[in-house]
C-alpha cells in the first residue's frame, strides 16, 4: 500500500449545484460549435421542406421513441460512470476492488469513488474518458454521417461531463507528480503533495 506521510493533503470540491448551473452555461458553446459543423456540412438538411416533414413527423416519433429515449438516456448515466470505473480500475493497484459506485441522494447523483491515490495524468485520464467516449466520438460521428440523432446524443453527454471537467479544471496547476484521490462522499477530490525535504 502506498504510503502518504511524506505527502500534504489538500481537499478540492466542486459544489452540484454550481456545476448544474456551470452545465448550463457550456452547453451554449458546446451547441454551437456542434451545430454550426453539423449545419455547414448538411445544409440541405435545414430547407423548409425538409424541415416541415420533420415537424410532422414529431408526434409519431415522440411516441414511438419516448421510452427508448429513456432507455438512452438512463443507460447512458450508467455508462458515464462505468467508464470512470473501468478506467481508473485500469491504473489501481487493486484494480476494480477499488472502484465504488453509489449515488449522492441529495442532488440525486449518481458517482463512481476510485478509493486509491492515482497520479494526476491518470485521475484526468478517468475524469475525462466518459466525455470523449459518450459526448465527442457520437458528436464527430453524427456531424460526419448527417445523423441528428447521434449529435444530440453527443451533445448530451458531452454537457453530462460538466462535473468531471470543473474536477479538472480544478487540478490544472498540479504537477503531474502529485496524487490524487476521490472524495468518498463529495464531488471532488484530495491532492497529495510530496513534502519538500529541508
Amino acid at each position: 500500500m502506498l504510503n502518504l506521510d511524506n505527502y500534504t493533503q489538500e481537499k478540492l470540491t466542486i459544489d452540484i449545484a454550481k456545476a448544474n448551473i456551470y452545465a448550463i452555461i457550456i452547453a451554449l458553446p458546446i451547441g454551437l460549435v456542434y451545430g454550426l459543423l453539423y449545419g455547414v456540412i448538411w445544409h440541405d438538411q435545414f430547407t423548409a421542406t425538409h424541415l416541415k416533414d420533420f415537424l410532422h413527423s414529431l408526434p409519431n416519433i415522440y411516441l414511438l421513441k419516448s421510452g427508448l429515449l429513456l432507455a438512452i438516456f438512463f443507460g447512458g448515466i450508467i455508462a458515464h460512470e462505468l467508464i470512470h470505473g473501468l478506467t481508473w480500475a485500469m491504473y489501481a493497484s487493486n484494480g476494480f476492488r477499488s472502484i465504488k459506485f453509489g449515488v449522492m441522494w441529495k442532488m440525486i447523483t449518481p458517482y463512481c469513488h476510485c478509493k486509491e491515490p492515482l497520479t494526476i495524468k491518470q485521475y484526468i485520464t478517468g475524469a475525462l474518458t466518459p466525455a470523449v467516449i459518450l459526448g465527442l466520438f457520437p458528436a464527430i460521428y453524427g456531424i460526419a454521417v448527417g445523423n441528428i440523432g447521434w449529435l444530440l446524443f453527443g451533445f448530451f453527454f458531452t454537457i453530462a461531463a460538466s462535473g468531471d471537467f470543473m474536477i479538472v479544471y480544478l487540478l490544472r496547476k498540479e504537477s503531474m507528480k502529485n496524487l490524487v484521490q476521490d472524495h468518498p462522499s463529495e464531488a471532488g477530490c484530495y491532492v497529495f503533495r510530496k513534502k519538500l525535504t529541508e
